[in-house]
């Protein structure tokens, strides 16, 4: 249990806010701990979880999204993205080797590097970044909608690191070693 905020009992809401809760169960097998954290607002909830569902029906595949979640979780030093990600990369067709590879932000794939680079100067220069930078990512065969696609990768990111950063949300997948 977190010190800082309730994990949300699932069973204890109703109407939308229980069918949010239900939809995130059936895709996990259960409600992990990061959901029950931000569960406590039912828009905060609905707000992570249509934006999860909206991305991941986007051009970049499940598998950049979570090499590029690693990235950012590593870099915001959240150990709950981190090991939530890692899994989830996994389960997208990526290696262990290439999931801790893009932890640090590097990759064997030129554009997957590419990509993990442009999210990287996202994070660490909060956005102000160069037109360079957006040239650099388009050179390695991204477009305007990736380019996008990539950005809200990051944004949505930031909002679940910090979510289990502040909340000091308790691990329900198995730990992974920040860098």
């Amino acid at each position: 249990m977190s010190e800082r905020i309730e994990l949300k009992k699932p069973e204890a809401t109703a109407g939308t806010h229980k069918e949010i809760f239900s939809q995130i169960n059936g895709v996990f097998g259960v409600v992990p701990n990061m959901f029950k954290a931000i569960g406590n607002s039912e828009a905060a909830l609905e707000s992570m979880w249509t934006s999860f569902g909206a991305l991941g029906k986007g051009k970049l595949g499940a598998k950049l999204g979570e090499q590029i979640a690693v990235l950012v979780a590593d870099i915001n030093r959240c150990e709950y993205c981190l090991a939530a990600h890692t899994v989830l990369g996994q389960k997208a067709g990526a290696t262990p080797e290439e999931m801790t590879a893009a932890q640090t932000g590097e990759s064997s794939n030129p554009r997957t590097l590419a990509a993990l680079q442009f999210a990287r100067k996202l994070v660490e220069n909060r956005a102000s970044i160069a037109k360079s930078d957006v040239e650099n990512v388009k050179a390695a065969g991204f477009d305007d909608e990736d380019v996008a696609e990539i950005l809200a990768h990051v944004a949505l990111n930031i909002f679940t690191n910090y979510t289990n950063v502040a909340f000091e949300v308790p691990l329900d997948f198995p730990k992974v070693k920040l860098r």
